[in-house]
């Protein structure tokens, strides 16, 4: 079998247990908690509980990619094992981090000439991004070439579908994805926005919803109407929540009563340190295959 490392960044929200036992090798993004640095770590240095009880005292975040410095270092010592390597970027749309990965691609292939390095676009974010991670697992163990991989995520990143809502607009108004007028009427008013991720790999508002209840039927018949095969939908399904268990206990219930055939119990992870810099708390995101994004 074909030797290479199935790799992505901490941003893909799985947690340290799923890509251990997947083989998918990751490498984290950095954030800032009121001035002090942490790694994106998948919980480990700061647990999830305690930085969204932090973001609620009013702490200050802001995030920072992964330089080409800190990728050639991660890539480099698979290269010296012999290994290729396929990694799979967080989102353009959201980010620039794939033009480091390229950079270190670029200055790695001058030393390890005979080795392949793949860098992929998801187009994807949170446990979306992870939802095709482990689909791109499955195929690897299939027996599928790195190449075979390559074009495959190439051809289908853009049947996986991101649909969030949020019952705490005041981070997506930091952020500038809504507008101080439309966040404070929106507070007032208990709307919770609905958006999802375009075929940029965009997070754009669709919807403004009148309450969360509303707003969990509303993302559940998004899965409805875009799921492959709708109501016979047969994949798997993702959610993942920042600080609002309940939410996505509630969305996930849900889904599991709609779709009879789904691929087993709906997974739910926390949104990680990085995405969750954005969002805040309150967000609840639904991951799942579907109709194709486009224009």
């Amino acid at each position: 079998m074909e030797r290479y490392i199935l790799s992505c960044c901490s941003t893909a929200d799985l947690t340290k247990e799923h890509l251990k036992n997947r083989s998918i090798s990751y490498i984290c993004f950095h954030y800032e908690l009121d001035g002090k640095e942490y790694i994106d770590d998948l919980g480990d240095t700061l647990t999830f509980d305690d930085f969204y009880a932090k973001l609620k005292q009013g702490a200050t975040t802001k995030t920072s990619q992964i330089n080409s410095e800190e990728f050639e270092a991660y890539f480099e010592p698979f290269l010296k094992e012999g290994l290729d390597i396929i990694h799979v970027c967080l989102s353009s749309g959201i980010s620039g981090v794939i033009n480091s990965a390229n950079i270190a691609r670029t200055n790695l292939l001058e030393k390890f000439p005979d080795r392949k390095i793949y860098i992929v676009d998801s187009l994807a974010a949170s446990s979306g991004y992870g939802l095709l991670m482990d689909r791109l697992a499955d195929l690897r163990d299939e027996g599928k070439t790195i190449e075979e991989l390559q074009s495959w995520a190439e051809a289908n990143k853009l049947y996986l579908h991101h649909w969030f809502f949020s019952s705490d607009l005041s981070f997506y108004i930091k952020g500038g994805r809504i507008s101080k007028t439309e966040g404070m009427i929106g507070n007032i008013l208990n709307i919770c926005p609905l958006l999802n991720v375009n075929f940029e790999g965009k997070l754009i508002p669709r919807y403004k919803i009148h309450a969360k209840k509303k707003a969990i039927k509303a993302i559940v018949n998004k899965m409805v109407e875009n799921a492959t095969g709708e109501l016979d939908y047969s994949g798997k399904c993702y959610i993942s929540h920042s600080d609002c268990f309940k939410d996505a206990r509630q969305v996930a219930d849900l889904v599991e009563s709609t779709f009879n055939n789904i691929a087993g119990p709906v997974e739910i992870n926390n949104i990680g340190t990085t995405i969750g810099s954005h969002t805040g708390p309150g967000t609840v995101a639904l991951f799942f295959w579907g109709n194709e994004r486009n224009n």
